[in-house]
């Protein structure tokens, strides 16, 4: 199916249109955009260059740092160029490449955090199994699985809102293409392009946080009974802790944005730019 959209390009109207406020925005999104890639970069260097490290724990850890890199990269050149720009448009064909990848680099980071939880219970919980479950070889095998997941996932949405019809307005109220900001502008029938969203992405989302959770409330429980060392309850729940506040910061957003019900027009629930900053950095500096 060809998309007919009479639309070539979109309008990211960004979080705000006070140019007071463009400046400082461009500075806090770009110093976020700095340490995320240099500390994400390190941790991935170290992990390459040091072969002492090579354990499932920092193997994940290193695929996360090279998500972290690529997610923040996806929206924020873009987002930082239009704080300085008064022209703030994106292809049509650049809006459906930032979905995709957005979608695509997002999702895979969900599975990923649920796996790294699958990967802390079985450390703690089983340490004589650990390097018999958590072998090389599966571990390579699930990470190219939550890879290819992700990708042909967002692929999926990619290809389903490429072939809508846009036929105007293309004032995007978002700081980069989504779904669900493109949907509201879409003419005719968005109705399978809808139930894709909330089945699919809810399901993407939903299930590798009800997966965490699962696994450390396993760990909790098994901490509490089974150990009697207050050193060994300290040094295990503070490896854990760093992972669980990755998951909290990531998953909230995703939760508010993509599974919460939604009544009405969200351009009539649209945050105020305050709000959409929040989540904005909730969604960038972990």
């Amino acid at each position: 199916m060809l998309n007919q959209t009479s639309v070539i390009e979109f309008l990211l109207l960004g979080l705000t249109n006070i140019q007071d406020q463009q400046s400082f925005l461009f500075a806090v999104f770009l110093t976020i955009y700095l340490v995320n890639v240099a500390g994400n970069g390190a941790i991935l260097m170290i992990f390459i260059s040091d072969l002492r490290i090579h354990s499932p724990m920092y193997f994940f850890l290193g695929n996360l740092s090279c998500l972290d890199i690529c997610y923040s990269s996806v929206t924020l050149p873009k987002t930082l160029e239009n704080f300085l720009s008064t022209h703030k448009a994106i292809s049509f064909m650049g809006c459906i490449s930032q979905l995709h990848f957005f979608h695509f680099l997002g999702s895979t980071e969900a599975m990923l955090l649920a796996v790294m939880a699958f990967d802390r219970f079985v450390a703690i919980c089983k340490p004589l199994h650990y390097t018999v479950i958590m072998n090389p070889q599966l571990c390579t095998q699930t990470a190219i699985t939550i890879w290819a997941t992700g990708f042909f996932y967002a692929l999926l949405h990619s290809i389903m809102t490429s072939c809508l019809n846009f036929c105007g307005p293309n004032h995007i109220h978002h700081f980069f293409c989504d779904v669900k900001p493109l949907l509201e502008l879409a003419c005719g029938n968005t109705e399978l392009n809808q139930r894709l969203l909330n089945t699919v992405t809810e399901t993407i989302a939903a299930g590798p946080f009800f997966l965490t959770l699962l696994s450390y409330f396993y760990i909790i429980i098994y901490l509490f009974l089974k150990t009697q060392s207050c050193s060994t309850l300290n040094r295990a729940l503070t490896t854990c802790a760093s992972h669980f506040m990755v998951v909290i910061i990531f998953f909230t957003p995703v939760i508010f944005t993509y599974i919460h019900p939604t009544l009405g027009s969200s351009r009539d629930q649209e945050p105020s730019w305050p709000t959409c900053t929040v989540w904005s950095l909730l969604f960038l500096i972990h």
